[in-house]
């Protein structure tokens, strides 16, 4: 039997429409449109052009021609508001817009952090879409809001008609029980959130309808509900095999972490910053949040005529930890002139500025590989899950220098692919509703092993200079053994 899918993968930075050709022996992927996602700053806001991005949506699955099903994907935390008939209010605010400034302290004073950790499991992030909703109280919007849909939630409202939440996102809105796998409706309250906006919740692989007539796709294809937080498809994309392994999940965020069987709530974790994410089949995703290829994108966007492949091989002849900064650093989460606050950054920490664009992108990457370190050494320490290999898959796979100096630095062989795990992941879901492929997660990764491209980096070097390059970065210290 023969299968084709579409998954729709929304990014920070572009959207795209791939389509998934699955059958026995065969994963395939090829590209239908791709098209950019640009923010759009209004007055002093900054929102997304969510009406742009469905267009290209849209466009994208005409040009992929027939298929079964849709499965849809983003990032995170961002919501669009409808009315009571329906209707959006408004484009969705950009979880780098700056009305959360100062917010997340005074929500989680008000409700305990202990409180928040012990019932949603997730990580202190400024942007977290509770601190959004706290930050926009009593606006016309949230006044007038019948209904809060997340990013891909929104997508498939206005493709099906149909209004709900899948849980891998859901989770990650520190409005949501993980140990219930509901939604924290006494939080909700408490926040003076009103709990009627959060609609029912979907599990992935769950039929969620057609797609509407009027829109005249192709196919008649129907939306099945994926991990449609890109990270929970990415992380079925990775092509472990057995459970000893890391992964990263590597793009304009860096997502490290394990795959676990129940969360990890205790005060350690909670001091360690860690979040736990609902994964597909009930798993945990159990991660930090680490700023990514960010700095290297706002780099190249403030050089403007540089290239990044060749910055990279300059790059790989700098000296190593030249200077280091912590890439969680709160200066580097807005947009703008990167290269500037890197710079800052060193002064205030003491280490030498860098004196060129390759400086600077090898300080960026060396701090990254650092940080990669750093998350997989306390995922092991806090979860007690032994890991034997690092994945990293999504678009940093193809960053030779960061996957050779991930395994540099964390002394363990990393896997790098493949590139589009989020879309393989979204597919294989869709495949596995459909009943093409079968079986748990093994399975479906025991298909990505057999038809993916994966190139493996071996450790180098001495691991006393990256333990002392990591006491220079400074952060999040790692937690005391019990």
């Amino acid at each position: 039997m023969s299968l084709r899918v579409a998954a729709v993968d929304l990014g920070a930075s572009s959207g795209r429409v791939m389509v998934g050709r699955v059958e026995p022996g065969t994963l395939e992927l090829t590209e239908a449109h791709r098209f950019p996602n640009e923010p759009v700053r209004v007055g002093d806001s900054l929102h997304w052009d969510i009406r742009g991005l469905y267009r290209g949506v849209l466009d994208g699955l005409r040009a992929a021609g027939p298929v079964t099903s849709i499965g849809i994907d983003s990032w995170a935390v961002d919501y669009g508001l409808l009315d009571a008939a329906g209707e959006l209010l408004g484009d969705p605010v950009h979880y780098r817009d700056r009305r959360t400034d100062g917010v997340a302290e005074r929500v989680a004073k008000r409700l305990g952090e202990r409180r928040l950790y012990a019932a949603t499991g997730l990580q202190q992030l400024p942007f977290n879409t509770l601190y959004q909703l706290a930050a926009a109280a009593g606006t016309p919007e949230l006044v007038a809001a019948r209904w809060l849909l997340l990013i891909p939630d929104l997508v498939t409202y206005w493709l099906t008609g149909a209004i709900g939440a899948e849980i891998t996102n859901a989770s990650t809105t520190q409005l949501y029980d993980l140990r219930r796998r509901a939604w924290a409706r006494d939080l909700m309250v408490d926040a003076g959130i009103r709990a009627e906006l959060f609609p029912p919740l979907r599990e992935p692989g769950t039929p969620v309808g057609p797609v509407l007539p009027a829109l005249g796709l192709p196919g008649e294809p129907r939306v099945v509900a994926v991990g449609s937080h890109d990270t929970a498809s990415a992380v079925v994309g990775v092509p472990a095999a057995g459970e000893h392994f890391a992964y990263v999940s590597c793009g304009t965020w860096s997502l490290v972490g394990v795959e676990l069987d129940a969360p990890v709530l205790g005060e350690p974790s909670r001091l360690a910053n860690f979040t736990n994410e609902s994964g597909v089949d009930g798993t945990i995703r159990y991660l930090r949040n680490v700023m990514g290829l960010w700095l290297l994108q706002e780099s190249v966007r403030a050089w403007g005529s540089l290239d990044l492949p060749t910055l990279l091989r300059q790059a790989a002849r700098e000296p190593a930890f030249g200077s280091v900064v912590d890439p969680d650093d709160p200066a580097f989460l807005p947009p703008g002139d990167m290269p500037t606050r890197i710079a800052d950054a060193c002064r205030r920490t003491g280490e030498p500025v860098p004196t060129s664009p390759a400086g600077t992108v090898r300080c960026i990457v060396d701090s990254l590989a650092l940080a990669h370190r750093r998350a997989v050494r306390q995922a092991q320490q806090l979860s007690g899950r032994h890991v034997d290999v690092v994945h990293v898959v999504g678009g940093g796979a193809r960053n030779e220098l960061l996957c050779q100096l991930t395994a540099d630095a964390c002394g363990l062989p990393v896997l790098a692919g493949p590139v589009e795990a989020t879309a393989l992941g979204n597919v294989l879901v869709q495949a596995r509703a459909a009943g093409v492929v079968g079986g748990g997660l093994p399975a479906l990764r025991a298909v990505l092993r057999e038809t993916q491209q994966i190139v493996r980096y071996e450790p180098r070097g001495d691991q006393a200079a990256w333990r002392a390059a990591e006491g220079r970065m400074g952060g999040m210290p790692l937690p005391r053994s019990s």
